[in-house]
């Protein structure tokens, strides 16, 4: 995998989901991807690589940095429940897309049901 193919697989996934937009409130340096004004997802090259920042449960966060060297706690976020993707891990298109689409249905899953865009319980499930 090609450093800049991490970014393009979670911004590939990140099209196909519905309410989520991207803002730059950081700054240009920081691509931040929301869901109803709650950030799901980050991009930088701030630390020298393009990498990507995702929401995690904090059991499915300690066992993805167990078991990959090239995922490491959140940059500059809460270390429990964000992750960091380096480009290096060698990660599979469908394995991004899928952590992508977690992050972004555990921020789903934490709002009020009439501001939900999809219903957590079934989206992504069905025809992948």
């Amino acid at each position: 995998m090609k450093a800049e193919d991490l970014q393009e697989y979670a911004r590939g996934r990140v099209e196909e989901l519905p309410g989520a937009v991207l803002e730059h409130p950081f700054g240009p340096d920081w691509d931040v991807f929301k869901v109803r004004d709650k950030v799901f997802m980050l991009f930088t090259e701030v630390t020298g690589e393009p990498i990507v920042v995702l929401k995690a449960s904090p059991d499915d966060g300690e066992l993805l940095r167990e078991q990959h060297e090239a995922i490491t706690p959140g940059y500059h976020m809460n270390k429990r429940h964000w992750l960091t993707l380096h480009p290096d891990g060698q990660f599979q298109k469908l394995f991004v897309e899928d952590l992508v689409t977690e992050s972004y249905l555990l921020v789903v899953e934490s709002l009020p049901r009439a501001k939900r865009p999809v219903d957590p319980a079934v989206f992504g499930k069905v025809g992948r």
